[in-house]
Formats: C-alpha cells, sequence, structure tokens
C-alpha cells in the first residue's frame, strides 16, 4: 500500500540516497551534493531509520545496496532524474537566452558588425550572439537561431527569406584620387585587389575586365586574397583598386571610407543573394525581433544600392 504524502520521506533525503547510489561512495556523493561525508551519512542513516531497514552493506572502503536499498535505488534514481530532467527545462525556458545568428566571416566584419547597436538600441533587453564562421552550420544542432547564407535562388533553402542582391562595381580609398576608369589604358597605373577565390569569378579582375573588352589591359601590380574582408581593408588603406560588392560594404560607401569608380559598364548583379534562414517555424520573440530587424536593414541596404546614396 502506497504511503500518505504525509508520512513520504523528505526529498533530501532521497536524494543524498540517491547520489550515493550513483557513485557508489559516500565521499563522492558528498562532493556532488556540496556537503560533508557526515552530512550525507546522516541521511542515510535518517531515512534507513524512516522505513525501518537497512538500505546500504558498509565494508571496508566499499558499500553496496541491500535487497530492500536496491529495489529503493531503481525507483528513487528513475522519479529524480525526471525532477532534474522537467526543472532543468522549466528553469532554462525561464532564462533569457541570447539570439545567435550565424554569418560568414566576410558578411558579419562588413555588414551586420556595423549595424549592431541599432538593434541594441531597438530592443535592449535582447542579447544577440554573433557565430561567424565560413563553414556551413546545422541550425538545430548547433543551436543557432538565425542563419544568413549566400546563395543562388535556385540553391536557397525552402523558407529562406532573401534579404539583398550582390551588385559588383569597382571601389577605391579617396586618397587615390580614382573617380573614372573609362580607358585600357588607365589600368596600366593601377594596382588591382583581386580576390583569389576561383569559385567566385564573377569578384575577380580578369572576369570584370573581360567584359568591358579590357582582356589584354595590364595592370601595374596586382594584390590577391583569399578572405574578401581583408581585400577591402587593404582597399581601406589605399592600396588599390577593389571590386565591391556593394551592398555588403555600404556602410563605407556611405561614410565616404570608399568611393565607386565610375566605368563603362554600370554595377553588375552577380546572380547570387544574402538570404535569412530561421531555425524553428515558430520562433521565440526576440528571435523575431532580430528577424525583423535584418529585414530592415537589409532594405535600407537595397534602397542605397538602388539610388546611390546611403540611408
Amino acid at each position: 500500500m502506497p504511503l500518505s504524502l504525509l508520512r513520504l520521506s523528505s526529498l533530501d533525503l532521497v536524494r543524498g540516497f540517491v547520489a550515493v547510489g550513483r557513485r557508489m561512495s559516500i565521499s563522492l556523493a558528498a562532493e556532488d551534493l556540496c556537503l560533508t561525508q557526515s552530512a550525507v551519512s546522516k541521511q542515510i542513516h535518517a531515512l534507513e531509520e524512516q522505513l525501518g531497514v537497512k538500505l546500504l552493506v558498509r565494508g571496508h572502503r566499499s558499500i553496496s545496496f541491500t535487497a530492500e536499498g536496491e529495489r529503493l535505488f531503481r525507483s528513487a534514481d528513475g522519479a529524480v532524474q525526471q525532477l532534474q530532467d522537467v526543472m532543468g527545462g522549466i528553469r532554462q525556458a525561464g532564462e533569457q537566452r541570447p539570439v545567435t545568428l550565424s554569418a560568414s566571416i566576410g558578411m558579419t566584419g562588413l555588414w551586420l558588425l556595423p549595424r549592431l547597436s541599432r538593434v541594441q538600441k531597438l530592443h535592449p533587453g535582447v542579447d544577440v550572439r554573433v557565430s561567424a564562421n565560413n563553414r556551413l552550420a546545422d541550425l538545430r544542432n548547433e543551436g543557432i537561431d538565425l542563419a544568413i547564407r549566400y546563395t543562388t535562388p535556385a540553391l536557397a533553402p525552402a523558407g529562406a527569406l532573401r534579404l539583398f542582391g550582390e551588385t559588383v562595381a569597382p571601389v577605391a580609398h579617396p586618397s587615390l584620387g580614382l573617380k573614372t576608369l573609362r580607358a585600357a589604358g588607365a589600368v596600366s597605373r593601377l594596382c588591382l585587389l583581386d580576390f583569389d577565390d576561383p569559385q567566385h569569378p564573377w569578384l575577380q579582375w580578369n572576369g570584370w575586365l573581360a567584359s568591358v573588352g579590357w582582356a589584354d589591359a595590364k595592370p601595374q601590380a596586382v594584390l590577391h586574397f583569399n578572405q574578401y574582408d581583408q581585400l577591402i581593408q587593404a582597399a581601406l588603406a589605399g592600396q588599390g583598386v577593389a571590386l565591391g560588392r556593394l551592398e555588403l560594404i555600404q556602410p563605407l560607401l556611405d561614410e565616404k571610407r570608399l568611393v565607386r569608380v565610375d566605368s563603362p559598364v554600370p554595377a553588375q548583379a552577380s546572380g547570387h543573394a544574402y538570404w535569412l534562414i530561421q531555425a524553428e517555424d515558430a520562433p521565440r520573440e526576440e528571435v523575431r525581433h532580430v528577424a525583423a530587424w535584418l529585414v530592415a536593414e537589409a532594405r535600407q541596404s537595397r534602397d542605397a544600392v538602388d539610388t546611390g546614396t546611403g540611408p
């Protein structure tokens, strides 16, 4: 016959017994519970007195269950584990978790970081954690709430929201005094900053020069970079002319730290775009806030490139 709640042993006593049973050691159980060995031993003795049976057999530097102790442990261990799981889940749900946003290294440094202060002002109670990595992350398994991905419309994941496309044009630091690039001969006086990535030919100077009929033009020098943000840093240092991804570097254009260079062809769309992906179909409120902010910021980037001015 089950005991009434009034006569049920204290949870502290049951917890102490389970801790000992899991470790089969009073000293290790005491460490787990942040108690002294004496306190844990007293808990076991108190539980045995309440039940009127021995639960443990104490040997020389060892303990073992009695038949009654083993029976109680099997039931109590499962019950305590269920309490740990449920109460841990409730506590976690009550704590505010940061919104984890994944993006490539270049996207993070050039577009996202200059804007983060705005989301903090708009939603001061929301913590954002940025995960910058060029590796394609598994959102759910890695605890990522939102991700910005760079791909074509055909390869964009189902449910992805297009933030903005990619428009490419020459850019340079104002100190170079380069306003136009209208003749092949002008290339011979320039250092070109080239993105050394064969998977992005539309961001390489060979393709751009060929598109304007200057395939045979020879620049004064070429500096190669395998990371796009490094290439832009070189452009900011006045080391040469870069093919700018206008939407991505719009903050630098707004601040006149880089300027567009007039050329024989208009800025060219690459066919790629940046897409927003959500890990959950029904995200929590703070994730929705950050997603809406990203969409609004992306709209400003599109508008600025379309009009040739900043927000």
